[in-house]
């Protein structure tokens, strides 16, 4: 059903494309070599866009990767074509561009070929933007309660989706990323790894990620695509040297609580007053909640900072506009009431792999406990 609904997401605008470029820029002697290139291109991710990472048909593995990048071009084309519609629609008033001057058949290509290398322009962009793990630093002040420490370095990240075509060299990034931030505590927020199976790339980035070095120690909370992958149980985390909290609270030393909640995905979850309800509220509380969706909720208990993702930040402009509007508080960071909420817009993704809203980022929190 998703791969349905992003298709016909796709198509419909892609209809428009074609016939607007056809009246406003192709002759009528080209019309039909244009309907045979550009229907051979638009059909690649209909027929091929699976994201399937398990094919090894090397012809089919490069119309899949192809496929992946045709989606966002024709997003971008498509907003191309209508920015020039929107200046049509002011150049009859203003006449900023001659009806002659339009018809030419130099204005028309250079034109077309603007729109094109715009768009290819923004999705090679997005991808390198992708495969740049940046680093989000924040310093907040918390209670201190009876906590017998002052200071607490927090590394978080979520939304991974590790599947089997996952570079090593992006993970041993991270990883080296992560270790010379030297935090107290490394976090994972949910949608970490896709699949079940077990093979020779997911052992080799379980290794790698067990080598991140932390003064406390390494947790995590599931999202909705673990139960998706049937990763719920945690078998992967598990090998990967990070405990999982499932609606549970524990105890770090006499220092703070942390917490972790089920994804909203799974219907049984606690409530967060029945998870915090046997804590003694001595200490600051820190929570995991994959979805940044009961804000409000939290921010009524004693809850001193959650960590949430999710959202991507939409991952590609301007569906962060649609995203923003969905969240509260969709990528970054507010504090509600007393409580300090951080959500990252997530160190991959899941689909097209091109980021254009947002980033590929490590969250870097230090808590003063104050």
């Amino acid at each position: 059903m998703f791969h349905l609904s992003i298709t016909l997401a796709y198509i419909i605008p892609n209809i428009y494309v074609f016939f607007r470029i056809r009246n406003l820029f192709i002759s009528k002697g080209y019309r039909s070599l244009y309907l045979i290139v550009y229907l051979l291109l638009a059909a690649v991710y209909p027929l091929f866009g699976r994201f399937d990472d398990s094919n090894t048909n090397l012809p089919m593995q490069i119309l899949s990767t192809v496929s992946n990048y045709i989606l966002p071009f024709y997003l971008y084309l498509f907003l191309s074509v209508l920015l020039f519609d929107l200046f049509l629609l002011l150049n009859l008033k203003a006449g900023f561009v001659r009806s002659e001057t339009r018809r030419k058949v130099s204005f028309r290509f250079y034109l077309l070929s603007a729109m094109i290398l715009l768009s290819v322009s923004v999705v090679i962009v997005g991808a390198i933007n992708l495969n740049t793990i940046s680093v989000s630093k924040y310093q907040i002040d918390v209670p201190r309660r009876q906590s017998k420490i002052d200071h607490l370095r927090i590394a978080y990240m979520a939304d991974f989706h590790i599947k089997q075509n996952t570079s090593m060299p992006f993970v041993e990034q991270f990883v080296r990323k992560v270790n010379a931030l030297q935090p107290d505590l490394m976090l994972y927020g949910g949608d970490i790894v896709e699949g079940d199976s077990e093979n020779e790339t997911t052992e080799a980035i379980e290794a790698t990620l067990k080598t991140i070095k932390t003064t406390i120690g390494v947790f995590g909370v599931v999202g909705n695509h673990e139960f998706y992958g049937g990763q719920q149980q945690g078998s992967f985390f598990k090998r990967a040297g990070i405990t999982l909290l499932l609606d549970t609270i524990i105890r770090i030393d006499s220092s703070f609580y942390l917490s972790g909640r089920y994804d909203e995905h799974f219907r049984r979850r606690k409530t967060i007053n029945k998870i915090l309800g046997s804590t003694t509220h001595d200490l600051p509380i820190i929570l995991m909640d994959h979805r940044p969706t009961e804000l409000q909720k939290v921010s009524r208990t004693e809850t001193d900072v959650q960590f949430s993702g999710h959202t991507h930040n939409g991952q590609m402009f301007p569906i962060n506009y649609i995203i923003h509007s969905m969240y509260e508080l969709s990528w970054g960071y507010r504090k509600i009431g007393n409580t300090h909420f951080f959500v990252t817009s997530g160190l991959r993704l899941w689909g097209p792999p091109v980021k254009t809203a947002g980033k590929s980022e490590i969250i870097l929190v230090d808590i003063n406990f104050k």
